[in-house]
């Protein structure tokens, strides 16, 4: 551990980073054991990565931002946030649903699923970052690591849920693989920025954090929900309720 608290703060968000983006990789690789989905296991599936992302947004993102000073009252500023996160979904929408196909092979709920848990990682590789950073300023560099590791525990279920629903889609499990890893793997630049400009990036936090989080409830409501709905709707409401006490746990206790 002394080692480890020699290096610089950089250098620390660069080794936390790898360890969190294996997480990630580590819950994707769950897809090379998937065959063909049954219509019922594909509702739960679907239902359970939205659970993960309502609570993502909500215990992740929107309460951690509180947190951070900002030049606006706390309620203004995440409802704004929010709000810009959920429009530039709606706008992306728009300008998907104008092409055959988004981009590297994957549809329009592809896209706006990997789009909306990639901006989720971004902000919280960067609070990770300025953990470590005030860690070292302020002799709490445990808590930061804490910290670090309930982001990497919570980052294995949010690795299954882009890799599931991009296999249930007809595309094959090493394609479905290397779009959910890299989903996780932004938060390796995000966490070395965070912690190099830690002194500049805490007035950003919180717009960050609570744009993510209106980008991932617009994904959930305009695409998972009404996917898993249009089969059973028990097995669907009891995979969102499933998918939303477990990130719930795992943000509460490892948070």
């Amino acid at each position: 551990m002394q080692w480890f608290t020699l290096l610089h703060p950089g250098v620390q968000a660069l080794f936390v980073s790898l360890f969190m983006y294996a997480a990630t990789a580590l819950g994707a690789t769950l897809v090379f054991f998937s065959k063909k989905f049954r219509v019922t296991a594909l509702t739960a599936i679907t239902g359970a990565a939205a659970g993960i992302m309502i609570a993502a947004s909500f215990f992740s993102l929107l309460l951690p931002a509180l947190d951070y000073e900002s030049f606006l009252p706390d309620y203004l500023t995440v409802t704004l946030g929010f709000l810009m996160g959920g429009a530039f979904i709606i706008l992306s929408d728009v300008l998907f649903s104008r092409r055959k196909r988004g981009f590297g092979g994957m549809g329009r709920e592809g896209c706006l699923l990997f789009l909306a848990v990639t901006m989720h990682n971004i902000p919280e590789g960067m609070a990770v970052g300025v953990a470590l950073a005030a860690g070292n300023a302020q002799g709490t560099l445990l808590a930061a690591l804490i910290f670090a590791f309930g982001i990497a525990v919570q980052n294995f279920p949010e690795g299954a849920c882009v890799a599931f629903p991009l296999r249930a889609q007809g595309m094959k499990p090493a394609r479905a693989f290397l779009f959910s890893q890299g989903s996780g793997a932004i938060e390796i630049p995000a966490c070395v920025i965070g912690a190099v400009a830690a002194t500049f990036i805490t007035g950003l936090m919180p717009w960050a954090l609570t744009f993510s989080a209106g980008a991932m409830i617009a994904v959930v409501c305009s695409e998972l929900i009404p996917a898993c709905f249009s089969g059973n709707k028990s097995v669907a409401s009891a995979g969102i309720l499933f998918g939303f006490c477990v990130m719930m746990i795992l943000d509460v206790a490892l948070g």
